[in-house]
Protein backbone atom coordinates (compact mmCIF):
# COMPACT_ATOMS: atom_id res chain seq x y z
CA UNK A 1 0.00 0.00 0.00
CA UNK A 2 1.53 3.08 -1.07
CA UNK A 3 -0.60 6.43 0.05
CA UNK A 4 0.09 9.15 -1.96
CA UNK A 5 -1.45 11.88 0.91
CA UNK A 6 0.60 11.40 3.46
CA UNK A 7 2.80 13.31 5.90
CA UNK A 8 6.57 11.72 6.72
CA UNK A 9 8.18 13.86 9.19
CA UNK A 10 11.40 13.77 11.00
CA UNK A 11 12.41 15.88 14.64
CA UNK A 12 15.61 17.68 14.00
CA UNK A 13 16.69 18.20 17.91
CA UNK A 14 19.46 21.30 18.53
CA UNK A 15 19.18 21.00 22.17
CA UNK A 16 22.37 19.35 23.58
CA UNK A 17 23.30 18.63 20.03
CA UNK A 18 20.92 15.83 19.48
CA UNK A 19 21.07 16.26 16.17
CA UNK A 20 21.97 19.09 14.30
CA UNK A 21 24.56 20.99 14.88
CA UNK A 22 27.05 17.49 15.52
CA UNK A 23 29.17 19.55 17.91
CA UNK A 24 28.44 23.16 19.51
CA UNK A 25 31.78 24.49 18.03
CA UNK A 26 31.45 22.87 14.46
CA UNK A 27 32.63 25.38 12.12
CA UNK A 28 29.94 27.13 10.02
CA UNK A 29 30.02 24.93 6.77
CA UNK A 30 30.44 21.52 9.02
CA UNK A 31 27.02 22.91 10.00
CA UNK A 32 25.35 23.52 6.94
CA UNK A 33 26.89 20.02 5.17
CA UNK A 34 25.50 18.13 7.62
CA UNK A 35 22.43 19.89 7.38
CA UNK A 36 21.98 18.77 4.14
CA UNK A 37 23.13 15.43 4.70
CA UNK A 38 19.92 15.03 6.88
CA UNK A 39 18.39 16.45 4.30
CA UNK A 40 19.07 14.19 1.19
CA UNK A 41 19.06 11.24 3.43
CA UNK A 42 15.61 11.66 4.33
CA UNK A 43 14.57 12.82 0.60
CA UNK A 44 15.76 9.84 -0.36
CA UNK A 45 13.69 7.94 1.53
CA UNK A 46 11.06 9.86 0.47
CA UNK A 47 10.05 12.04 3.67
CA UNK A 48 8.26 15.36 2.77
CA UNK A 49 9.05 17.42 6.66
CA UNK A 50 11.47 18.29 8.97
CA UNK A 51 10.42 19.00 12.34
CA UNK A 52 13.32 21.69 13.33
CA UNK A 53 13.97 22.53 16.81
CA UNK A 54 14.68 26.24 16.59
CA UNK A 55 14.90 27.63 20.47
CA UNK A 56 14.98 24.64 23.29
CA UNK A 57 16.27 26.36 26.53
CA UNK A 58 15.08 30.43 26.24
CA UNK A 59 17.54 30.81 23.28
CA UNK A 60 17.32 31.46 19.51
CA UNK A 61 19.09 29.54 16.69
CA UNK A 62 18.16 33.03 14.60
CA UNK A 63 18.36 36.29 15.23
CA UNK A 64 15.73 37.40 17.99
CA UNK A 65 14.83 40.67 19.16
CA UNK A 66 13.43 38.17 22.84
CA UNK A 67 16.65 35.76 23.14
CA UNK A 68 20.13 34.98 22.70
CA UNK A 69 21.99 32.78 20.33
CA UNK A 70 22.03 29.36 21.43
CA UNK A 71 25.25 27.64 22.50
CA UNK A 72 24.18 24.56 20.76
CA UNK A 73 24.77 26.43 17.29
CA UNK A 74 27.68 28.82 18.10
CA UNK A 75 29.27 27.36 21.40
CA UNK A 76 28.70 30.00 23.23
CA UNK A 77 25.22 31.90 24.17
CA UNK A 78 24.42 35.16 22.71
CA UNK A 79 27.18 34.53 20.29
CA UNK A 80 26.24 34.87 16.95
CA UNK A 81 27.09 32.40 14.20
CA UNK A 82 30.95 33.56 12.27
CA UNK A 83 30.93 34.14 9.09
CA UNK A 84 27.85 35.19 10.13
CA UNK A 85 24.18 33.56 8.47
CA UNK A 86 20.88 33.53 9.82
CA UNK A 87 21.10 29.73 10.22
CA UNK A 88 17.21 29.13 10.30
CA UNK A 89 16.42 31.23 7.02
CA UNK A 90 18.90 28.97 5.35
CA UNK A 91 17.22 26.12 6.64
CA UNK A 92 14.07 26.45 5.38
CA UNK A 93 15.00 27.54 2.17
CA UNK A 94 17.04 24.43 1.58
CA UNK A 95 14.39 22.28 3.18
CA UNK A 96 12.15 24.04 0.48
CA UNK A 97 14.24 23.19 -2.47
CA UNK A 98 14.25 19.56 -1.84
CA UNK A 99 10.05 19.41 -1.43
CA UNK A 100 10.31 19.50 2.42
CA UNK A 101 7.40 20.93 4.60
CA UNK A 102 9.39 23.26 7.77
CA UNK A 103 7.86 23.33 10.86
CA UNK A 104 10.13 25.30 13.06
CA UNK A 105 9.53 23.16 16.58
CA UNK A 106 10.08 25.63 19.92
CA UNK A 107 9.99 24.88 23.41
CA UNK A 108 7.75 27.83 24.86
CA UNK A 109 8.29 26.73 28.43
CA UNK A 110 11.71 25.63 29.46
CA UNK A 111 14.18 28.26 30.48
CA UNK A 112 17.27 26.23 30.75
CA UNK A 113 18.99 22.89 30.76
CA UNK A 114 20.76 23.01 34.22
CA UNK A 115 21.48 25.08 36.62
CA UNK A 116 24.67 27.21 35.52
CA UNK A 117 23.94 30.37 35.12
CA UNK A 118 27.78 30.56 33.87
CA UNK A 119 26.28 29.10 30.37
CA UNK A 120 23.86 31.99 29.60
CA UNK A 121 24.49 35.23 28.31
CA UNK A 122 23.52 38.25 29.62
CA UNK A 123 20.78 38.89 27.43
CA UNK A 124 18.79 35.78 29.13
CA UNK A 125 15.48 36.00 29.88
CA UNK A 126 16.69 34.04 33.51
CA UNK A 127 18.60 37.78 34.28
CA UNK A 128 16.07 39.83 32.74
CA UNK A 129 12.89 38.67 34.38
CA UNK A 130 14.09 36.73 37.67
CA UNK A 131 10.59 36.77 38.76
CA UNK A 132 9.12 34.99 35.84
CA UNK A 133 11.39 31.56 36.68
CA UNK A 134 10.35 28.71 38.84
CA UNK A 135 13.72 26.41 39.70
CA UNK A 136 12.39 22.78 39.56
CA UNK A 137 14.38 19.16 38.89
CA UNK A 138 17.46 21.13 38.02
CA UNK A 139 16.24 23.63 35.57
CA UNK A 140 14.45 26.69 35.24
CA UNK A 141 11.06 27.07 34.12
CA UNK A 142 8.88 29.94 32.49
CA UNK A 143 6.16 30.20 35.73
CA UNK A 144 2.78 29.19 32.55
CA UNK A 145 0.30 31.21 34.91
CA UNK A 146 1.90 34.98 34.50
CA UNK A 147 0.16 37.04 31.73
CA UNK A 148 3.20 38.70 31.28
CA UNK A 149 5.34 35.06 30.35
CA UNK A 150 2.31 34.63 28.11
CA UNK A 151 2.77 37.72 26.39
CA UNK A 152 6.64 37.07 26.37
CA UNK A 153 6.44 33.95 25.08
CA UNK A 154 3.51 35.13 22.62
CA UNK A 155 5.72 37.66 20.61
CA UNK A 156 8.72 34.92 20.75
CA UNK A 157 6.39 32.87 18.67
CA UNK A 158 5.11 35.96 16.27
CA UNK A 159 8.32 36.89 15.19
CA UNK A 160 9.17 33.26 13.72
CA UNK A 161 5.60 33.60 11.92
CA UNK A 162 6.61 36.86 11.15
CA UNK A 163 10.04 36.79 9.71
CA UNK A 164 10.26 33.19 8.52
CA UNK A 165 9.13 31.42 5.51
CA UNK A 166 7.59 28.33 8.03
CA UNK A 167 4.62 26.06 6.94
CA UNK A 168 3.98 25.26 10.69
CA UNK A 169 5.09 26.08 13.96
CA UNK A 170 5.23 23.20 16.40
CA UNK A 171 5.27 22.55 20.46
CA UNK A 172 6.26 19.13 21.58
CA UNK A 173 5.47 17.76 25.09
CA UNK A 174 6.91 19.84 27.22
CA UNK A 175 4.06 22.24 29.23
CA UNK A 176 3.71 21.74 33.09
CA UNK A 177 7.22 19.77 33.30
CA UNK A 178 7.02 15.63 34.09
CA UNK A 179 6.92 15.31 37.59
CA UNK A 180 10.72 14.73 39.38
CA UNK A 181 9.74 12.19 42.36
CA UNK A 182 10.25 14.19 45.39
CA UNK A 183 9.94 17.96 43.76
CA UNK A 184 7.28 20.43 44.26
CA UNK A 185 6.74 22.83 41.35
CA UNK A 186 6.67 25.72 43.53
CA UNK A 187 3.62 28.36 41.86
CA UNK A 188 2.22 28.70 44.80
CA UNK A 189 2.43 32.60 44.67
CA UNK A 190 0.73 33.14 41.42
CA UNK A 191 -2.15 30.59 42.58
CA UNK A 192 -2.70 32.68 45.19
CA UNK A 193 -2.77 35.31 42.99
CA UNK A 194 -4.63 34.35 39.86
CA UNK A 195 -6.16 30.55 41.23
CA UNK A 196 -9.81 32.46 41.08
CA UNK A 197 -11.14 29.43 43.01
CA UNK A 198 -9.69 26.90 40.72
CA UNK A 199 -8.65 23.60 41.95
CA UNK A 200 -4.69 23.94 40.86
CA UNK A 201 -5.06 20.98 38.28
CA UNK A 202 -7.55 22.68 36.86
CA UNK A 203 -5.89 26.49 37.35
CA UNK A 204 -2.42 24.87 35.75
CA UNK A 205 -4.28 23.69 33.05
CA UNK A 206 -6.60 26.16 32.34
CA UNK A 207 -3.09 28.37 31.93
CA UNK A 208 -1.78 25.78 29.47
CA UNK A 209 -4.84 26.25 27.46
CA UNK A 210 -5.46 30.04 27.45
CA UNK A 211 -1.53 29.75 26.13
CA UNK A 212 -2.32 27.52 23.04
CA UNK A 213 -5.39 29.27 22.10
CA UNK A 214 -3.25 32.47 22.25
CA UNK A 215 -0.38 31.24 20.10
CA UNK A 216 -3.34 30.00 17.96
CA UNK A 217 -5.13 33.11 16.89
CA UNK A 218 -1.73 34.60 17.03
CA UNK A 219 -0.21 32.59 14.38
CA UNK A 220 -3.42 32.93 12.13
CA UNK A 221 -3.80 36.30 12.08
CA UNK A 222 -0.45 36.49 10.73
CA UNK A 223 -0.21 34.15 8.35
CA UNK A 224 -3.61 31.95 7.96
CA UNK A 225 -1.73 29.23 5.91
CA UNK A 226 1.05 28.21 8.57
CA UNK A 227 -0.38 25.41 10.38
CA UNK A 228 -0.16 25.26 14.32
CA UNK A 229 0.99 21.67 15.45
CA UNK A 230 1.57 19.82 19.15
CA UNK A 231 2.97 16.52 19.51
CA UNK A 232 1.48 16.09 23.22
CA UNK A 233 3.01 12.94 25.32
CA UNK A 234 1.50 9.89 24.24
CA UNK A 235 -1.44 9.54 26.62
CA UNK A 236 -4.15 11.83 27.46
CA UNK A 237 -5.45 10.27 30.35
CA UNK A 238 -5.68 6.67 31.54
CA UNK A 239 -9.11 4.68 31.95
CA UNK A 240 -8.09 4.48 35.77
CA UNK A 241 -8.86 7.90 35.78
CA UNK A 242 -11.19 8.74 33.29
CA UNK A 243 -13.64 6.62 31.43
CA UNK A 244 -12.91 7.90 27.93
CA UNK A 245 -9.11 7.64 28.68
CA UNK A 246 -7.03 4.54 27.01
CA UNK A 247 -6.54 1.57 28.47
CA UNK A 248 -2.65 1.93 29.44
CA UNK A 249 -0.80 2.39 33.32
CA UNK A 250 1.48 5.96 32.18
CA UNK A 251 1.72 9.07 33.22
CA UNK A 252 -0.53 11.27 30.73
CA UNK A 253 -0.91 14.85 29.54
CA UNK A 254 -4.26 15.66 31.75
CA UNK A 255 -3.09 14.73 34.98
CA UNK A 256 0.18 15.06 34.87
CA UNK A 257 1.27 17.41 32.51
CA UNK A 258 -1.54 20.26 32.94
CA UNK A 259 -2.20 19.78 28.80
CA UNK A 260 -5.71 19.20 27.69
CA UNK A 261 -5.20 18.00 24.13
CA UNK A 262 -8.39 17.41 23.55
CA UNK A 263 -10.32 20.22 24.37
CA UNK A 264 -7.83 21.88 21.71
CA UNK A 265 -8.80 19.37 19.14
CA UNK A 266 -12.64 20.96 19.97
CA UNK A 267 -11.46 24.26 20.19
CA UNK A 268 -10.14 24.01 16.99
CA UNK A 269 -7.16 25.44 18.15
CA UNK A 270 -4.43 23.34 16.28
CA UNK A 271 -4.33 21.81 13.12
CA UNK A 272 -2.73 18.61 13.97
CA UNK A 273 -1.70 16.28 16.86
CA UNK A 274 1.18 14.12 16.41
CA UNK A 275 0.96 11.88 19.93
CA UNK A 276 4.18 10.20 21.11
CA UNK A 277 3.67 6.87 20.90
CA UNK A 278 7.42 5.77 21.71
CA UNK A 279 6.56 2.54 22.72
CA UNK A 280 6.03 -1.13 21.04
CA UNK A 281 2.98 -2.38 19.21
CA UNK A 282 2.13 -4.93 22.34
CA UNK A 283 3.64 -3.08 25.21
CA UNK A 284 2.15 -3.83 28.14
CA UNK A 285 1.75 -0.81 30.34
CA UNK A 286 0.79 1.53 26.84
CA UNK A 287 0.00 -0.28 23.81
CA UNK A 288 1.29 1.47 20.43
CA UNK A 289 -1.79 -0.28 18.60
CA UNK A 290 -3.87 0.10 21.59
CA UNK A 291 -2.97 4.36 21.71
CA UNK A 292 -3.13 4.23 17.89
CA UNK A 293 -6.73 3.14 17.67
CA UNK A 294 -7.75 5.43 20.88
CA UNK A 295 -6.11 8.50 19.18
CA UNK A 296 -7.93 7.60 15.84
CA UNK A 297 -11.31 7.50 17.08
CA UNK A 298 -11.10 10.55 19.95
CA UNK A 299 -9.09 13.08 17.87
CA UNK A 300 -11.45 15.52 15.97
CA UNK A 301 -11.12 18.56 13.50
CA UNK A 302 -7.18 17.49 13.40
CA UNK A 303 -4.80 15.95 11.25
CA UNK A 304 -3.53 13.13 13.27
CA UNK A 305 0.19 11.43 12.61
CA UNK A 306 2.02 9.27 14.93
CA UNK A 307 4.94 9.77 16.55
CA UNK A 308 7.52 7.00 16.48
CA UNK A 309 10.75 6.11 18.74
CA UNK A 310 13.41 5.58 16.34
CA UNK A 311 15.47 6.14 19.02
CA UNK A 312 14.55 3.10 20.88
CA UNK A 313 15.49 0.36 17.72
CA UNK A 314 17.75 -2.14 19.76
CA UNK A 315 18.34 0.02 23.02
CA UNK A 316 16.06 -0.14 24.96
CA UNK A 317 14.53 -2.85 27.71
CA UNK A 318 11.18 -3.82 25.70
CA UNK A 319 12.89 -6.14 23.58
CA UNK A 320 10.41 -5.74 20.81
CA UNK A 321 12.40 -2.94 19.98
CA UNK A 322 14.89 -5.70 18.28
CA UNK A 323 13.00 -6.74 15.71
CA UNK A 324 13.84 -4.92 12.17
CA UNK A 325 9.89 -5.10 11.63
CA UNK A 326 8.99 -3.08 14.78
CA UNK A 327 8.68 0.24 13.27
CA UNK A 328 7.43 -0.85 9.34
CA UNK A 329 4.65 -2.65 11.47
CA UNK A 330 3.45 0.24 13.28
CA UNK A 331 3.60 2.36 9.88
CA UNK A 332 1.29 -0.49 8.72
CA UNK A 333 -0.85 -0.66 11.42
CA UNK A 334 -1.80 2.95 11.75
CA UNK A 335 -2.14 2.98 8.21
CA UNK A 336 -5.01 1.41 8.74
CA UNK A 337 -7.07 3.87 10.13
CA UNK A 338 -8.15 6.20 7.43
CA UNK A 339 -8.41 9.60 9.51
CA UNK A 340 -4.30 8.61 10.77
CA UNK A 341 -2.41 10.66 7.99
CA UNK A 342 0.91 10.40 8.83
CA UNK A 343 4.17 9.49 10.57
CA UNK A 344 7.01 11.50 12.53
CA UNK A 345 10.32 10.15 14.18
CA UNK A 346 12.19 11.16 16.81
CA UNK A 347 15.04 12.00 15.84
CA UNK A 348 16.67 11.95 12.89
CA UNK A 349 20.31 10.83 13.81
CA UNK A 350 18.85 7.21 14.14
CA UNK A 351 18.46 6.30 10.40
CA UNK A 352 21.86 8.14 10.13
CA UNK A 353 24.48 5.84 9.65
CA UNK A 354 22.93 3.23 11.78
CA UNK A 355 20.10 0.59 11.68
CA UNK A 356 20.33 0.20 8.05
CA UNK A 357 18.24 -3.04 7.62
CA UNK A 358 15.48 -1.05 9.21
CA UNK A 359 15.83 2.14 6.71
CA UNK A 360 16.48 -0.91 4.12
CA UNK A 361 13.33 -2.39 4.63
CA UNK A 362 11.71 0.86 4.67
CA UNK A 363 12.99 2.25 1.59
CA UNK A 364 12.06 -1.13 -0.23
CA UNK A 365 8.55 -1.28 1.44
CA UNK A 366 6.87 1.23 3.41
CA UNK A 367 8.33 4.55 1.87
CA UNK A 368 9.50 2.93 -1.59
CA UNK A 369 7.30 6.15 -3.20
CA UNK A 370 7.19 9.86 -2.56
CA UNK A 371 4.02 10.99 -1.00
CA UNK A 372 2.37 14.81 -0.51
CA UNK A 373 1.26 15.80 3.04
CA UNK A 374 -2.33 16.78 2.56
CA UNK A 375 -3.78 19.77 3.70
CA UNK A 376 -5.20 19.48 6.93
CA UNK A 377 -8.67 19.93 8.15
CA UNK A 378 -9.40 23.38 8.63
CA UNK A 379 -7.21 24.64 5.63
CA UNK A 380 -8.40 22.69 2.93
CA UNK A 381 -10.12 24.64 -0.01
CA UNK A 382 -10.46 24.32 -4.03
CA UNK A 383 -7.68 25.45 -6.01
CA UNK A 384 -9.50 27.45 -8.82
CA UNK A 385 -5.92 27.80 -10.99
CA UNK A 386 -4.69 25.18 -13.12
CA UNK A 387 -1.30 24.88 -14.30
CA UNK A 388 -1.20 26.65 -17.78
CA UNK A 389 1.73 25.61 -19.75
CA UNK A 390 3.96 28.73 -21.90
CA UNK A 391 6.58 26.12 -23.36
CA UNK A 392 7.76 22.92 -23.13
CA UNK A 393 10.72 21.44 -24.78
CA UNK A 394 13.80 18.77 -24.21
CA UNK A 395 17.51 17.85 -25.01
CA UNK A 396 19.54 14.98 -24.37
CA UNK A 397 19.75 16.29 -20.74
CA UNK A 398 16.82 17.95 -19.79
CA UNK A 399 13.41 18.64 -19.95
CA UNK A 400 12.61 22.38 -19.49
CA UNK A 401 9.00 23.56 -18.52
CA UNK A 402 8.03 27.48 -18.52
CA UNK A 403 3.80 27.92 -16.65
CA UNK A 404 1.92 30.86 -16.50
CA UNK A 405 2.18 32.36 -13.07
CA UNK A 406 -1.24 31.79 -11.02
CA UNK A 407 -3.49 34.83 -10.72
CA UNK A 408 -5.19 33.64 -7.34
CA UNK A 409 -2.92 31.03 -5.66
CA UNK A 410 -0.08 31.50 -3.81
CA UNK A 411 1.86 28.22 -5.06
CA UNK A 412 4.52 26.77 -3.57
CA UNK A 413 5.49 23.37 -5.21
CA UNK A 414 4.53 21.82 -8.48
CA UNK A 415 4.08 18.44 -8.83
CA UNK A 416 5.17 16.37 -11.78
CA UNK A 417 3.76 12.81 -12.27
CA UNK A 418 4.61 10.82 -15.66
CA UNK A 419 2.34 8.73 -17.84
CA UNK A 420 1.61 6.02 -20.48
CA UNK A 421 -0.73 8.21 -22.64
CA UNK A 422 -2.16 11.92 -21.95
CA UNK A 423 -5.23 10.82 -21.58
CA UNK A 424 -3.77 7.93 -18.69
CA UNK A 425 -2.21 9.63 -15.97
CA UNK A 426 -3.17 8.64 -12.66
CA UNK A 427 -2.34 11.91 -9.96
CA UNK A 428 -3.45 9.53 -7.10
CA UNK A 429 -1.03 7.04 -7.66
CA UNK A 430 2.38 7.53 -5.76
CA UNK A 431 4.18 5.24 -8.08
CA UNK A 432 3.69 8.59 -10.28
CA UNK A 433 5.34 11.17 -8.89
CA UNK A 434 8.58 11.88 -10.70
CA UNK A 435 8.88 15.48 -9.15
CA UNK A 436 8.44 18.01 -6.48
CA UNK A 437 9.76 21.31 -7.05
CA UNK A 438 10.02 24.00 -5.18
CA UNK A 439 8.46 27.34 -7.56
CA UNK A 440 10.53 30.19 -8.07
CA UNK A 441 7.99 33.14 -9.82
CA UNK A 442 10.20 35.42 -12.04
CA UNK A 443 8.77 37.82 -14.02
CA UNK A 444 5.20 36.43 -14.01
CA UNK A 445 6.77 32.61 -14.77
CA UNK A 446 7.36 29.87 -13.57
CA UNK A 447 10.15 28.13 -15.25
CA UNK A 448 12.34 24.62 -14.17
CA UNK A 449 13.96 21.51 -15.72
CA UNK A 450 13.55 18.12 -14.97
CA UNK A 451 16.41 15.50 -16.20
CA UNK A 452 15.77 13.38 -18.97
CA UNK A 453 16.15 10.34 -17.39
CA UNK A 454 13.06 10.49 -14.99
CA UNK A 455 10.93 11.46 -17.40
CA UNK A 456 12.02 9.27 -20.95
CA UNK A 457 10.39 6.43 -18.77
CA UNK A 458 7.01 8.31 -20.13
CA UNK A 459 5.19 9.13 -22.87
CA UNK A 460 3.50 12.07 -21.08
CA UNK A 461 3.02 13.66 -17.64
CA UNK A 462 0.75 15.96 -15.95
CA UNK A 463 1.36 18.75 -13.68
CA UNK A 464 -0.28 20.62 -10.67
CA UNK A 465 0.46 23.30 -8.14
CA UNK A 466 0.42 23.07 -4.27
CA UNK A 467 -0.19 26.02 -2.66
CA UNK A 468 1.03 27.37 0.94
CA UNK A 469 -2.16 25.64 2.68
CA UNK A 470 -0.81 22.33 1.22
CA UNK A 471 -3.84 21.79 -1.41
CA UNK A 472 -3.37 20.32 -4.33
CA UNK A 473 -4.49 21.96 -8.23
CA UNK A 474 -6.61 19.94 -10.44
CA UNK A 475 -3.84 18.50 -13.24
CA UNK A 476 -2.76 19.64 -16.37
CA UNK A 477 -1.64 16.88 -18.89
CA UNK A 478 1.53 17.67 -21.52
CA UNK A 479 2.27 15.38 -24.34
CA UNK A 480 6.16 14.68 -24.02
CA UNK A 481 6.80 13.17 -27.63
CA UNK A 482 5.34 17.00 -29.05
CA UNK A 483 7.29 20.32 -28.65
CA UNK A 484 4.86 23.06 -27.33
CA UNK A 485 5.29 26.40 -27.90
CA UNK A 486 2.01 28.63 -27.08
CA UNK A 487 2.16 31.76 -29.08
CA UNK A 488 0.71 34.50 -27.85
CA UNK A 489 -1.07 36.46 -30.14
CA UNK A 490 -0.18 40.04 -30.68
CA UNK A 491 -2.72 42.42 -28.72
CA UNK A 492 -4.69 44.74 -30.94
CA UNK A 493 -3.57 48.42 -30.43
CA UNK A 494 -6.08 49.76 -28.16
CA UNK A 495 -4.79 53.63 -29.12
CA UNK A 496 -5.12 53.57 -32.95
Amino acid sequence: MHPKNEFRGVWIATVVNIDWPKTSIDNVEKEKADYLEILEAYKKLNYNAVIVQVRSVGDAIYPSEFAPWSRFLTGKEGLAPNPYYDALEWMIEQAHNRGFEFHAWLNPYRATFDLNKNLLSPGHDLFKHPEWMIEYGGKYYYDPALPEVQAHLTKVVKEVVDKYDIDAIHFDDYFYPYAVPGKVFNDNASYQKYGAGLSRADWRRANVSNFVHTISTTIKDSKPWVQFGISPFGVWRNKSQDPRGSETQSTSNYDDLYADPMLWMDQKWIDYILPQLYWSMNNTRASYSKLVKWWSENSNNTAVYIGHASYKIRGDSDKSWNFVTEIPTQIDFARSFKNVSGSAYFSSKWFMGKNFDVVRHLEENQYKYPALPAAVPNLRHVIIDTPKVIEYNKDSIRYNFTFKSPLNTKVRYMVVYGGEHISKIDINDATKIVEKIAVKEVDGKITFSIAAGKLNLFKACAVTFIDYYANESTPTAIDLKKPFKNYIPAQPNENR
